[in-house]
């Protein structure tokens, strides 16, 4: 079939009707599905600017970090002693932190001897690392400078003691520690620091001899 157009009439005198610019796209149902859409669109964008907000407040009032560990004990702030032990060449170590806070010793006391070379040798064997003391807190540990009745090695004068190895330590005369003859030097050997007198006791008792 052939399409039939047909034409408004036009009045004498009179313009034809133009159509309302807004007729060519009619508020229809298609503009309707986009603004609807548009809704949670705008409502997520308004979620995220608030939750950057919020994340810049957070971030300008963040706690402040934890404190780190205890640093090296204060040499000043140690008690630092040593006694005869009882036995022959036996001496007995402790030291006390009179500082204001914990702080931290080797866990290997360093002993070495008036005019030697090295030090006494850990026993059980082991690295250097921290042992915390806390405030007024105490430590013991027991070195065993010769065994009893051997015969080799050198007699000092005394010995020296550190607790830990960036300290210069304390000199103890051979008297002081029980040894009026002079300290007998061989082999010598010491417990780490432990947290009571018994407790180090048992650890040179433990000690290969």
């Amino acid at each position: 079939m052939t399409p039939v157009t047909l034409a408004m009439a036009t009045l004498p005198g009179h313009r034809a009707a133009r159509p309302h610019p807004q007729a060519a796209a009619p508020y229809g149902r298609n503009t309707m599905r986009l603004c609807t859409a548009l809704v949670p669109a705008l409502a997520l964008g308004t979620a995220l600017a608030s939750a950057a907000t919020t994340a810049s407040a957070t971030a300008g009032t963040a706690p402040a970090p934890a404190v780190g560990a205890p640093g090296i004990c204060a040499e000043k702030d140690l008690d630092l002693r040593a006694a005869p032990g009882g036995q022959q060449n036996v001496v007995r170590l402790d030291v006390t932190n009179h500082g204001p806070r914990a702080c931290v010793v080797d866990r290997l006391p360093t002993i070495t001897f008036r005019g030697l070379d090295g030090s006494a040798q850990p026993s059980p064997p082991a690295e250097s690392a921290p042992y915390t003391l806390a405030r007024g807190a105490r430590a013991y540990a027991a070195a065993r400078t010769a065994v009893p009745g051997t015969t080799e090695g050198h007699v000092v004068a005394g010995l020296s003691v550190a607790a830990d190895p960036s300290h210069v330590g304390v000199t103890f005369p051979a008297r002081a520690v029980g040894m009026p003859g002079g300290v007998h030097v061989w082999e010598p050997v010491t417990t780490w620091w432990h947290d009571s007198r018994a407790a180090a006791d048992r650890a040179l008792a433990d000690a290969p001899a």
